[in-house]
């Protein structure tokens, strides 16, 4: 075997090898497109419920993204991919165990009511959260909506009873400091009598 032959071959070796390998990567890459254009079909038919679903409910990414493995992104934790087969339409949601499949199905209506199916109840689940949230800080806030007490009420029944006997207290302290007063008064003035009469009989 001569070089330039060894080269030669060498060299019909390393076309072929890239040939293979272009050839390998439009495979992949028509298989990518497939897939993408699948599920474009999806997203064209829950286009209207995308639409539908209000503005200020942000917890959901309706978008497609292109990439080594398209995905129809529904909310941050799931989304529909294509399986192996390249038919058939896998909806996954992520968990803290792991990838969990809602639905599989190479129909795409069905699929397609899952997904929405899925939208409603995230967005029951929403509503409850912003309603059992609002009941909360309604409670909270209630003892502070109290009215402030004025002078002299009280909207606390312990405490107008409170008042009200120490109010008694001191009308009848009154009372006793004033019936003190009389009877001394009167002690005072038959003693101061008892004293005079004498001197008033002899004159």
């Amino acid at each position: 075997m001569n070089k330039a032959t060894g080269s030669r071959r060498l060299s019909d070796v390393v076309r072929k090898a890239r040939i293979a390998a272009a050839e390998r990567e439009d495979v992949v890459v028509e298989m990518r497109e497939a897939d993408h254009a699948r599920l474009e079909l999806l997203a064209e038919e829950l286009e209207p419920v995308f639409n539908e679903v209000p503005e200020e409910d942000d917890q959901f990414d309706f978008y497609l993204s292109s990439g080594q493995e398209p995905r129809l992104w529904i909310d941050a934790i799931a989304h529909v991919q294509m399986g192996p087969d390249r038919r058939t339409y896998r909806f996954v949601r992520a968990t803290r165990y792991g990838r969990v499949v809602i639905a599989e199905s190479a129909n795409l209506m069905g699929i397609a009511d899952s997904v929405t199916y899925y939208i409603a109840e995230r967005m029951v689940q929403r509503q409850q959260f912003l309603a059992s949230d609002m009941r909360h800080s309604t409670d909270a806030a209630a003892p502070e909506a109290r009215p402030a007490n004025t002078a002299g009420t009280s909207s606390d029944p312990a405490i107008s009873t409170s008042t009200k006997a120490s109010g008694l207290g001191a009308v009848q302290a009154l009372f006793w400091f004033v019936l003190g007063l009389v009877v001394a008064s009167l002690v005072a003035a038959t003693f101061f009598w008892e004293q005079i009469a004498p001197v008033l009989s002899a004159n």
